[in-house]
């Protein structure tokens, strides 16, 4: 990272990273700037508006983060920085990023999102950290409800996965955010996938931003094998439990639509004697980092997951990718298998098509302008599995219908599939509202 001294910015600009800096990214085992670091630091540092575009898995967190520390230690402040993102697994691993860069220099951050306890989120904003990172909903709440916290001295302000943030499903709560913060500040917008809506990014009140690009077109990484398989939908399960067999010894992210098709399937699998663990938005916030750290730490070999984990989440050691249920947006399908394959390590993904899903195919390879060959099967093998598998879906049924009853009945939301049904005898915490039986 010391190559910032030497490259590219002219000797009146010359706003180098100073060596705390990149004493920290050695220590990190960053050698070299990965290309949007290279386009995109200079710039920042020259104190632009940027929205840089470059495929996931490129490093774009320390695009913004070096930046902004750099910043931080030429004026130190509290609550200097805010950054906003979709998803709250993402949050967490933007902080670390923020703290392993920080430590040296004593940076203090705080996570704020939603599904953890608002009280202490109160506290740590009282003790005002330099750098929050958010999810809108969550802050909003704290920027109306937490006496005393304001964002009226940020300086920058990032959004990361951009294109979401952006998107109609937080319209309102970043409307309010970008209310109530300084008008004279910088914004960085990243994402894999930009929206063109220039209305969109306008509201985001950018002042003659630079555009940072590696990729002009949306890419997938050159080092992803893509494969499809057409197949049957009622056959689906027996083809993947096949492909789990025929690729064993990999690890695996699946993705589901649907938070109960991300259920069953984990219980199916389990039930034929996988390590499976799912992720998605009807579990406990605990639960939900708990899946992702057994997996992260290889306890458990596959992942399944809605798309809440399809973006920006960097597991390093996922082998294989699957499309389960194809994705509606095409850029959903970027992002997910944008999960292996990540800094310069080889992935294989496999999309799933049925015959209900054929357009939504064409769209993708459309997108990506590239057609994907078909993974190589053999038919008769996968037929051989359709008895046992037939009969782990019974199980799975049937568990999913115990758990929703003990659901209804208990009222928590305890929906960890690790333990056996039968040893569930977790006392229902605190009775929340009753929910109307669906």
């Amino acid at each position: 990272f010391s190559f910032f001294h030497a490259h590219g910015i002219p000797s009146e600009q010359k706003r180098d990273m100073t060596d705390v800096l990149c004493e920290a990214c050695d220590q990190l085992g960053w050698k070299m700037p990965t290309k949007i670091q290279v386009e995109a630091i200079p710039v920042a540092l020259q104190g632009r508006d940027i929205i840089g575009l470059a495929e996931t898995g490129s490093g774009k967190t320390g695009a913004f983060a070096l930046p902004i520390l750099q910043a931080l230690l030429e004026t130190p402040q509290r609550l200097f920085a805010l950054v906003l993102t979709p998803t709250r697994e993402l949050a967490f691993q933007i902080s670390e990023q923020f703290e392993a860069l920080g430590s040296s220099i004593g940076v203090h951050s705080t996570v704020i999102v939603g599904g953890i306890d608002t009280m202490s989120q109160s506290l740590a904003l009282a003790k005002k950290p330099h750098i929050i990172i958010a999810t809108p909903g969550r802050l909003v709440d704290h920027l109306e409800n937490t006496k005393g916290f304001n964002l009226r001295a940020l300086k920058f302000l990032v959004m990361d996965e951009a294109d979401r943030i952006l998107n109609m499903d937080f319209e309102t709560e970043v409307d309010k955010i970008l209310k109530v913060i300084p008008r004279d500040r910088k914004t960085f917008l990243f994402s894999a996938t930009m929206t063109k809506k220039v209305q969109k990014l306008q509201r985001a009140a950018l002042k003659n931003p630079v555009k940072c690009a590696v990729s002009s077109k949306y890419q997938t990484v050159e080092k992803l094998q893509q494969y499809y398989i057409f197949i049957p939908s009622k056959f689906k399960d027996s083809y993947l439990v096949y492909i789990l067999n025929e690729l064993a010894g990999n690890s695996f992210m699946i993705f589901c639509s649907t938070c109960n098709n991300t259920q069953r399937t984990a219980l199916l699998l389990r039930n034929l004697g996988f390590t499976a663990i799912p992720l998605h938005g009807q579990m406990s916030q605990n639960k939900r980092l708990g899946s992702l750290n057994k997996f992260k730490a290889k306890a458990r070999s596959i992942l399944l997951a809605t798309d809440v984990a399809s973006r920006g989440l960097d597991i390093p050691h996922v082998d294989v990718v699957i499309n389960f249920d194809i994705p509606t947006h095409s850029k959903d399908y970027i992002h997910r298998v944008g999960r292996t394959a990540r800094a310069g390590r080889s992935g294989k993904s496999i999309t799933f098509v049925t015959q209900y899903d054929v357009e939504l195919f064409q769209r993708i390879e459309h997108l990506i302008g590239k057609k994907l060959p078909a993974f190589p099967m053999q038919e008769e093998e996968v037929m051989m599995l359709t008895e046992r598998v037939a009969e782990a879906q019974r199980f799975a049924r049937m568990e999913l219908r115990e758990q929703g009853e003990k659901k209804r009945s208990r009222n928590d939301d305890d929906d960890d599939t690790e333990e056996a049904i039968g040893v569930r005898n977790k006392v229902a915490g605190g009775k929340k509202k009753k929910r109307k039986a669906f």
